[in-house]
Parts: C-alpha cells; structure tokens; sequence
C-alpha cells in the first residue's frame, strides 16, 4: 500500500477529524460538531475525542494485526471513556462523536470498516462505495429527533461513549488482487460528489491518483465558497486519503 493524504480544517476554526496510517492500514475519523448551546455533558470538545479515540485505534491497528476491525474499535472507545469518565457525564446523549472509517490490507484481503457516513471507495474494475447510509434515512432531523435516533436501534450509530456502537458498523473485505486503488474520505472531502454533484465516484478517484488530495480539497473549498451554504454548513473540515496498491 502507498498511502498520501491531506486534512485541512474550516477556515478559521479547529480540525475535528483525525487522520493515520502505518504499513497496511488507515483510519480517519470525522468529529460530528457541536451544535450551539447545546451541552454535551463533557469538558472536551469533538477535537479531543477525534484525536484520542483515533490515537488508541491506530495503536491498536499497528499492534494487533490479527484483531477483527470492529473489535479494535470497541475497545478504542472504552478505553477513551475511561479517560474522562471522572470529569465528563458519559451517559449524555449528546457526548462528543465521530465516525470512524478504517482500511486495512491483511494477508490477501483489503479489510474496511465503516461506521457512519464517511466513506471508502475502491476501484475494483468497477466503483464500490462503502458508506452507512443509515443517517440518510431518519424520521425526524430536529436536535431532539436526531437525538432520539442517535446510537438507538433503528436510528443511526457513531463512536462516543458506548462500545457495542462499533458492532453495528458495517464492515467487509475484498481480495487484495481486485484492488487498484481506494479513497478513504471525511465527508467534507466527499461534498464534490455527495452534496454538489460536481463528479462521481469514478471521477473524484481519477482526481486523487492523477492530481492529489490536495488537489481534491481546493476544488472543493473553490465551489464551497460560492455555494448559498442553504444545506447545512457551507465549509466543512475536509480529509482525503489515496490508497494505492
């Protein structure tokens, strides 16, 4: 695996995504912000969370090469509330979150893990897109019914505070011998395809290989600053990594 990336913040604001590799894996998470007034029963912002609960799964993914992914996730989580769980209400439904998306190549297979909606994309010949659309399809987007739905069976599911959030990510593998390349993406990085519809998937992987993430990151914060900003934020923390194989 040849591995480049870029993450670059909001303009004028703190990154809340995290990005690592090592030999044969990557994982980036996207902290969910926090809406105004809202009180999240911890001292620490999504920042934090992104960066510790990634630091414990990226230690874990350099040490237990045998591990399943999902398990290592759930373990990242634990042991992340256990660092704060003396100063911080853990039980608050609104606690810091974040999704987390993970690559990892292992004998003759390309693992993935997904949980929540940013997502892998591989060149197998053909596009796949591994993404959980389950946040796409609520009965109710007010704070209270995202609330509601959030790491509840039949809502949505993302890593705060509960471990067994891990196992409802969805994750699979395919065999490393199918695999040209793949993108793993914050969705600030997938707004070119997903919210703009500037490109497809095909089109946003031939920009990574051919271009860069860089490249990918300044189109899109070239169409972010002309867009009306009507549909959620106009700016968001943006994270492309290009996997080559």
């Amino acid at each position: 695996m040849q591995v480049s990336y870029v993450s670059e913040a909001t303009p004028g604001r703190e990154n809340e995504d995290f990005v690592a590799a090592g030999p044969g894996w990557v994982v980036l998470l996207d902290g969910a912000t926090a809406p105004a007034g809202v009180d999240s029963g911890c001292r620490h912002d999504p920042a934090w969370l992104v960066r510790r609960l990634g630091g414990w799964i990226a230690a874990l993914l350099a040490l237990e090469d045998g591990k399943p992914l999902p398990d290592l996730v759930a373990e990242a989580i634990k042991v992340t509330g256990e660092t704060h769980t003396g100063t911080c209400d853990l039980e608050n439904p609104d606690s810091p979150s974040a999704t987390v998306s993970l690559l990892r190549r292992r004998h003759e297979a390309v693992e993935w893990f997904v949980l929540a909606d940013s997502p892998i994309v591989m060149d197998v010949g053909e596009i796949q897109v591994f993404r959980d659309p389950r946040i796409d399809h609520l009965p109710d987007y007010t704070l209270e019914g995202v609330r509601k739905s959030r790491n509840s069976p039949g809502g949505f599911w993302v890593a705060s505070t509960r471990p067994e959030a891990a196992y409802e990510g969805l994750t699979g593998e395919v065999p490393v011998t199918n695999v040209r390349r793949a993108a793993v993406l914050s969705d600030g990085a997938s707004r070119l395809v997903e919210r703009f519809g500037r490109m497809g998937w095909d089109d946003l992987l031939q920009l990574l290989d051919e271009e860069g993430p860089r490249e990918l990151v300044r189109r899109t914060r070239e169409v972010e600053a002309t867009s009306s900003g009507a549909r959620g934020k106009r700016y968001d923390d943006a994270t492309a990594v290009l996997v080559r194989f």
